[in-house]
C-alpha cells in the first residue's frame, strides 16, 4: 500500500496522484485516507448492487449510467469519496473522466472499519452533492439495506428495508432486495 502524502489536496490535485496510486485512497477537508482491505463478502456485495442498479436500468430503460467502486464523487473543492457503486443520468460522461461531477445514486458496502464514517460523515457528504437523490448503506451479511432520499428542503427521509422491494424515484427504478441477497433470505 502506498503511503499518503503529508500535504492537503485539492480535488483534482488527488485524482490525478490516485490514478497512479496502488490500492484506494479518499480525500477528506484536503487529506488523504488510506481505504482498508477487503472481505469476500464485502466484495461480492458491491458486485450484485452494481449488477442489480444495471439490472434495473434496464427494465426501465431509464437513461442512466450504473459505475462500479474506484470512480471517484467530488463532494467538494477538498473531499472526494469513491463509492461501491453509483450511478448517474444523462449522456453518458467520457471515457477519460475520473471524477463524477453529478451522481444520482450512490451505494456504501459497511465494513468493520468504515461503518461509522459510512453511516455519518459520508451521509452528510454525499447530500451536500445538489444531484444526489438517494444513498444506500448495504450490509454484505445480512438482508438490511438502509435507505436515504432527498425530502423537502433540508430533510433526508430514511427507510430500513429488510424485505420487499426498494424503490428508487428519481430516476424511477425498482428491484427486489432478493436482487442482493438471493432469495433464501
Amino acid at each position: 500500500m502506498s503511503v499518503p502524502p503529508k500535504t492537503k489536496m485539492t480535488a483534482e490535485e488527488f485524482v490525478v496522484w490516485a490514478e497512479g496510486q496502488p490500492g484506494r485512497h479518499e480525500l477528506v477537508d484536503g487529506e488523504v485516507f488510506a481505504q482498508a482491505a477487503e472481505r469476500i463478502a464485502h466484495a461480492k456485495a458491491k458486485l450484485v448492487v452494481f449488477v442489480a442498479l444495471q439490472d434495473a436500468v434496464r427494465r426501465a430503460s431509464a437513461p442512466c449510467h450504473v459505475l462500479p467502486d474506484g470512480m471517484a464523487v467530488r463532494v467538494d473543492a477538498t473531499t472526494v469519496f469513491e463509492p461501491d457503486a453509483q450511478l448517474y443520468c444523462g449522456p453518458e460522461l467520457p471515457p477519460d473522466t475520473m471524477l463524477i461531477e453529478t451522481p444520482l445514486i450512490v451505494v456504501e458496502v459497511l465494513s468493520s472499519s468504515t461503518g461509522r464514517n459510512d453511516a455519518l460523515g459520508k451521509l452528510v457528504g454525499y447530500f451536500r452533492i445538489e444531484s444526489v437523490a438517494h444513498y444506500l448503506i448495504v450490509d454484505p451479511d445480512s438482508p438490511l439495506v438502509i435507505h436515504h432520499r432527498r425530502g423537502e428542503g433540508s430533510d433526508i427521509v430514511t427507510r430500513v428495508i429488510r424485505d420487499g422491494d426498494i424503490t428508487l424515484d428519481p430516476p424511477g427504478l425498482v428491484f427486489p432486495l432478493s436482487a442482493l441477497y438471493g432469495e433464501t433470505h
